[in-house]
């Protein structure tokens, strides 16, 4: 993993179609790993490219593509100097993926079968060498599956692939085995850098898994033949850390979407996939993905609860940005926020566009005004030096922004509907992308104006002055 940037600690949703309000299938994922290192949106464009090959700036994994390249959405660094990281995107025939979420093998594994942390697939070039060369959900899992045979996995990951029929999580728990759970239609998950998928049924389709698994299993001794082969307890961790660092993520989303099952947040036996007790919409699913144990004694943005606050939460500090990919038909939208999603706002994009609004491909660590990135982090920093005095000015702003978005985007899809001409939606879409932007950085900057002009009366040097001096 690179140790840089420090990938360690995501939380990913998958939800099937028939679980989700609108029909939608949908997966998403916070990426986190530092409290300042900016994401960009990109539009890469359909291209034929000759001699078409990847080779790795953060190991030595380096893979000959196809000269097809089709196009798709990504998040890609501020910098690749440490690897590319585009995480996550969809691509022109409606797949999306979003790689990774980071996870941890046990030893009796690691003895047998480590990573190839030298020549191995690693998280930053996942995106890069799958998502442009595959047309369906279940294309993307084989071809990483048979990237990892030939070549490796350098670190246990699991991947999300989606379709407009399918949505399908991946794990990878070794140096060259893995296993793929098709999430039932009714159903959705949530994981937390754990190892998460149960049983394996080898006999179903919705299941694919890496050649030989059983025998690489069953030949080290790592698990009885005669039991249910359970992919979590043989290849994954039961430690302390994960009761305060893992499983509670996973309860409390659990505990959003289906409120009817009482469950302990330390508990090692919350299902991989779980029933919502109503349809899950957009919203709900960004409600997951920005929670932090909102109004409870586990809440870190209620200074009262500074000791008792053991549980790590979903959204945190260090989220560069967080992502919802919706597919439903002709429909598409990459749910982009920068920064804290706690403070920030989702953007309905459209990911088909060829246009990134400026200050969505701006920014870099150092913070700079340009950044559609620091635009949101900048008023999140604010909020956080009182948020019982300014969390109320945030939560109207993201209420608002949302609505307009919204509504935007309903209004964009309307007018796409009616055209026919290929050339004229995509300026259409060039045009809403933009528009989409400029509403929630506006919003933003408007905020932050707000709170700077607010906090100037903060100042320890206050004094109560006489009126006649």
């Amino acid at each position: 993993m690179n140790t840089t940037v420090g990938r360690s600690s995501c939380t990913s949703i998958l939800i099937g179609k028939k679980a989700s309000l609108s029909g939608s299938v949908i997966i998403g994922r916070n990426e986190d790993a530092k409290t300042a290192w900016p994401k960009h949106l990109a539009f890469n464009l359909h291209q034929e490219k000759k001699n078409n090959h990847f080779k790795s700036k953060d190991n030595k994994f380096e893979l000959d593509l196809p000269e097809t390249i089709f196009a798709y959405s990504s998040t890609p660094e501020w910098t690749d100097k440490y690897g590319v990281f585009e995480e996550d995107g969809i691509n022109e025939y409606h797949v999306a993926m979003s790689a990774t979420e980071s996870a941890y093998a046990n030893d009796r594994v690691m003895a047998v079968d480590p990573f190839d942390t030298e020549k191995g697939i690693l998280e930053e070039a996942m995106v890069t060498v799958v998502l442009p060369y595959v047309k369906t959900a279940r294309q993307g899992v084989k071809r990483l599956g048979q990237i990892v045979a030939d070549h490796g996995a350098a670190e246990a990951d699991g991947i999300l692939f989606a379709d407009r029929d399918e949505a399908w999580y991946m794990e990878i728990g070794s140096g060259h085995h893995w296993v793929a759970e098709r999430i039932p239609d009714d159903s959705y998950a949530i994981v937390a850098n754990q190892l998460a998928i149960q049983e394996i049924d080898f006999n179903s389709e919705d299941f694919m898994y890496s050649d030989g698994l059983q025998e690489f299993v069953y030949q080290n001794h790592l698990w009885p033949q005669d039991r249910p082969f359970i992919w979590r307890d043989i290849f994954g961790t039961h430690d302390d850390s994960d009761l305060h660092y893992n499983t509670p993520r996973v309860w409390s989303g659990q505990q959003l979407l289906t409120p009817s099952v009482e469950q302990a947040p330390e508990s090692f036996n919350l299902p991989f996939t779980r029933k919502p007790d109503s349809p899950i919409s957009s919203q709900d699913a960004q409600r997951v993905l920005s929670d932090h144990y909102n109004n409870t004694v586990f809440d870190l943005t209620n200074a009262k609860n500074k000791n008792s606050a053991t549980f790590r939460p979903i959204s945190v500090a260090t989220t560069q940005e967080s992502h919802l990919l919706e597919l439903n038909g002709e429909n598409m939208i990459h749910w982009l926020a920068m920064g804290v999603t706690a403070q920030s706002v989702y953007v309905p994009f459209y990911p088909q566009g060829t246009k990134v609004p400026y200050t969505w491909k701006n920014g870099k660590e150092t913070y700079t005004q340009n950044s559609a990135y620091w635009v949101f982090k900048l008023a999140g920093v604010l909020v956080d030096r009182d948020r019982s005095k300014y969390g109320s000015a945030l939560s109207n702003t993201q209420s608002a922004t949302n609505a307009k978005l919204l509504q935007l985007r309903h209004q964009y899809d309307e007018k796409l509907k009616q055209e026919t001409d290929l050339a004229k939606q995509v300026d259409l879409v060039n045009e809403a992308n933009s528009k989409l932007a400029k509403t929630a950085t506006d919003a933003y900057q408007k905020l932050t104006a707000k709170l700077i002009t607010e906090q100037t009366g903060d100042s320890p040097l206050r004094f109560k002055m006489d009126p006649n001096l």
